[in-house]
């Protein structure tokens, strides 16, 4: 009989592309392309359960059990290190993790550097790695608005386009690290789903060669 493998996906478009991946890897479930107010989508053919949920959830369900992979943004693996396998990057959801500042911006080294993020941890580790003294000021939305009212000196976010930095005369001064999106496992899943966890890891892979 073949076990269920429950997948995690990540809501928006970031979702939507890796589900295709998943779909192209012969892990599918169409119904969870209908719409629908259901919340989880099995198909018996495939064996996959997949659900929806917050991006930044779905390292969760996947380090607590509730499913056996998920896709998440590097980005999410590296501030909360949640106890999983990191399997695969999927190439997809690609951009960075960069230090931006007003274009007049001008670092005097003589004193803390404040620093406005979603992304403590991150930011910690890369300034501490430059042996830079800074006061975090932890931020859950608009993050390009401290440096602008004074809240700030700098800001360390994900930078896409950069379209938002230049509507606000923001610059990124850094890039930190390349964010995207990674595929991971439950660890105990890892070890009593082998087979179908492999199969999935090799079918993504020759997915995204023919993709590429």
């Amino acid at each position: 009989m073949k076990k269920t493998l429950n997948v995690a996906l990540p809501k928006g478009r970031l979702g939507e592309k890796a589900y295709a991946i998943l779909e192209r890897a012969g892990f599918g479930c169409p119904s969870i392309l209908e719409n629908s107010r259901k919340l989880i989508f099995e198909n018996p053919e495939t064996g996959v359960r997949a659900f929806w949920v917050k991006p930044s959830d779905v390292a969760i369900y996947v380090e607590r059990g509730a499913a056996d992979v998920g896709v998440v943004g590097k980005d999410i693996l590296l501030e909360y290190e949640p106890e999983v396998y990191e399997l695969a990057d999927l190439g997809i959801g690609k951009c960075r993790m960069a230090v931006a500042a007003p274009k007049d911006f001008r670092d005097d080294t003589r004193r803390t550097l404040r620093v406005a993020t979603k992304f403590a941890n991150i930011a910690r580790r890369h300034y501490a790695a430059v042996g830079r003294d800074i006061d975090v000021i932890h931020l859950n939305g608009s993050i390009e608005l401290a440096p602008i009212l004074g809240l700030s000196d700098v800001i360390v976010d994900i930078v896409e386009t950069g379209t938002t930095l230049r509507e606000n005369d923001l610059e990124v001064v850094e890039t930190v690290l390349p964010i995207s999106a990674r595929l991971i496992a439950n660890k105990a899943s890892f070890q009593f789903k082998t087979a179908a966890i492999g199969a999935l890891v090799r079918g993504v892979a020759e997915t995204r060669e023919e993709i590429l």
